[in-house]
């Protein structure tokens, strides 16, 4: 059984970081700087991180090959599985028509861009990341965004800032009930304090993304629309996370939201004009049947309704029974992990489940047959889409493959417990780096779930270490792992492949995500060393 190795550089762990570090250098240079696509950076990141493996943490060739093969099939299903299907959905709606009434059944809500972005981008998103996570809510957002006139770059940038708010209660919760079982913290605690320390932030997400779209004349003019989504949203995010638990934070919190926003609409309009850059201008809507309306909307409330059927209890049992579980070749157990990242030496598992049968993304794919059947769309119409769909994601999953191989490459050859090591070091000033653990933990790999399962439990026995609140400082993982959400690899290639962005405009769209994806980390980061000083 191989050891794993958390100081590279002997005696120093400052080197040792740096060291750790070079994957996500390579990355952030080829996207931020020399402007490559996204999946060219990912690629790139990978090699530089077997590199590293190799040579710096002498970690062998086979279980190398091992742990990137395994984390790019964790790319390859369940992630663009739900991805695919997500896309499939959206084109089955525009190939039968149905988009055309959608979007002009919002625009009959309003005309006005900002607040379109609040309905669809914030709080339809917040619903579609509660209900199906896993790249749905950027993939469908940005499409109808863009589908309503926005321009594919600020349509997709939009999303991926407004997909922050709820991404810690997505899925049903799944961060939260992943963090409970890796740090063994009660799951009701965890939600609780992810709770506390995202509403706050929450609150102002609607007035910053104004703020994004037109600086102070935009957020100006549609103040009032801006305010009441950010306290709907964020009030019940903290009543239900604190009393309910973690499953049906997001769902309720944007239908807060939602149905705020909709009542204000009839008694409340902007004064002002908005037009948004790179729009081709706002087309009068034209006024559908409630019947025709409902059956434009039916593809995404078919999705939720089977999200929410794939998750009870007796479902999950019986489709469960198809679910294969199995140990990953050359990777399972083969590999130790060490104090201080664990209490004692023990095996690392690399057990990968192919739960076809329960994915959110074969709800999705049942959703769009269902579509296709009720909206009359043919069978050759449906192969049309297939074919074009896949064509449209290739280089897309191609990134997500080579992300999440690098994510857990850096994970099993112990660099990311290096950096992980280096936030501790930190001392008093931890609670203020332990979100940016997470942050680092969600752009390396995409999902707040992964990013808990990889750091949860090295930031809970950092903080009783340090005399902190164990419980406080894993749900500071998950929350500052929102804000990382919007830069990760695997969210710019959704967001791109959602609005048929040209490859060269993914790296502007990085650069773009990471001056506000900094920003709002740090105000993570600031209330929760607020919160660890008033505990103190």
């Amino acid at each position: 059984m191989w050891q794993q190795n958390y100081a590279p550089v002997p005696g120093s762990m400052g080197l040792s970081a740096l060291v750790a570090a070079l994957p996500i250098f390579v990355v952030l240079l080829l996207l931020g700087v020399k402007r490559q696509p996204a999946w060219a950076a990912g690629l790139a990141g990978l090699v530089a991180a077997a590199l590293v493996a190799r040579f710096a943490y002498a970690m062998p060739v086979g279980k190398i090959l091992a742990a990137m093969s395994y984390g790019a099939a964790f790319g390859l299903f369940p992630i663009s599985w739900i991805l695919y299907w997500a896309i499939m959905l959206y084109q089955i709606t525009v190939v039968s028509g149905n988009f055309e009434v959608l979007k002009d059944s919002i625009g009959g809500l309003t005309q006005d861009r900002r607040l379109q972005a609040l309905l669809i981008a914030f709080a339809f998103g917040a619903f579609l990341e509660g209900a199906a996570g896993f790249g749905a809510p950027v993939a469908v957002a940005a499409a109808m965004l863009t589908g309503l006139g926005f321009a594919r770059y600020y349509a997709a940038g939009i999303c991926l800032l407004a997909n922050t708010a709820p991404v810690a209660f997505g899925s049903l919760g799944i961060p939260v009930t992943t963090l409970a079982q890796v740090t063994g913290l009660p799951e009701l605690a965890l939600s609780a304090w992810v709770g506390r320390i995202c509403a706050p932030v929450a609150l102002f997400i609607p007035a910053y993304l104004m703020l994004v779209m037109g600086g102070l004349p935009a957020l100006r003019g549609v103040l009032p629309a801006a305010l009441l989504c950010g306290v709907s949203f964020a009030g019940v995010q903290w009543l239900v996370s604190n009393f309910l638990g973690p499953q049906l934070t997001d769902i309720l919190s944007s239908l807060a939201a939602l149905s705020s926003l909709i009542i204000l609409f009839q008694l409340w309009k902007p004064k002002d004009n908005f037009v948004m850059p790179g729009e081709l201008g706002v087309v009068p809507p034209k006024r559908h049947p409630p019947r025709r309306v409902f059956l434009a909307w039916l593809p995404y409330l078919l999705l939720v309704a089977l999200v929410f059927l794939w998750r009870l209890e007796g479902v999950k049992e019986l489709l469960g029974r198809l679910t294969v579980t199995f140990a990953w070749p050359a990777l399972h157990n083969t590999v130790a992990r060490i104090p201080p990242v664990v209490p004692s030496p023990m095996p690392y598992a690399a057990e990968y489940t192919m739960n076809f049968m329960t994915a959110s993304g074969t709800a999705c794919m049942v959703a769009v047959l269902l579509t296709a059947l009720i909206l009359r769309v043919t069978p050759r119409q449906v192969g049309k889409i297939m074919a074009t769909s896949s064509q449209q994601l290739a280089l897309p999953v191609l990134t997500i493959a080579a992300v999440l191989a690098l994510a857990f490459l850096m994970n099993y050859s112990g660099a990311t417990a290096t950096l992980g090591l280096a936030f501790a070091t930190t001392g008093q000033a931890f609670p203020f780096f332990s979100p940016l653990l997470g942050w680092l933990g969600v752009f390396l790999v995409g999902s707040d779930t992964a990013a808990n399962a990889l750091f949860g439990n090295l930031q809970s026995v950092t903080a009783e270490r340090l005399g902190l609140d164990p419980v406080m400082m894993a749900a500071a993982n998950s929350s500052g792992g929102v804000m990382g959400k919007m830069i990760s690899l695997a969210s710019i290639a959704v967001a791109a492949a959602a609005t048929a962005m040209p490859a060269a405009d993914e790296a502007r769209l990085f650069r773009f995500t990471l001056k506000h994806s900094l920003i709002l980390v740090t105000a993570i980061a600031l209330v929760v060393a607020l919160y660890a000083r008033i505990k103190s």
